[in-house]
């Protein structure tokens, strides 16, 4: 089952398997299934054509893939480009929703460790 492009795996359930489509998570996943009449727990290769049709015509509705990755894209364009708060926390690569830096946001500033006080900066010494 393919859509917009992309392959549903065969062996996961139709609930889990949708979730591979940037901008569908598991509970918007559910609702497409129920708004469809096909029952969630079956795999992509027991249902219908019939009822693949259906999917395809509710997921057409929302905004998903490159549509939305454009987006998002552009709306971080345009707070960057504007010079707010969290466009200015982007342009450093900082957490931008209020989360603290001194511990907590490693990932984001590129210091990942995989055990506790190794990897540190030279700049953290004292």
């Amino acid at each position: 089952m393919r859509i917009v492009g992309i392959t549903i795996p065969e062996n996961k359930k139709l609930k889990i398997g949708l979730t591979v489509l940037y901008g569908i998570g598991y509970n918007l996943a559910k609702t497409i299934l129920i708004k469809a009449k096909v029952d969630p727990d079956k795999k992509p290769g027991e249902i219908s054509a019939d009822d693949e049709n259906r999917i395809k015509k509710l997921i057409e509705v929302i905004k998903i893939e490159g549509d939305l990755k454009r987006e998002v894209g552009s709306n971080i364009k345009r707070l960057k480009d504007i010079k707010c708060f969290r466009g200015t926390r982007h342009i450093k690569k900082l957490p931008s929703r209020g989360q603290r830096t001194k511990t907590n946001s490693r990932t984001l500033r590129g210091n990942t460790r995989k055990t506790m006080g190794t990897g540190r900066k030279a700049a953290d010494k004292k």
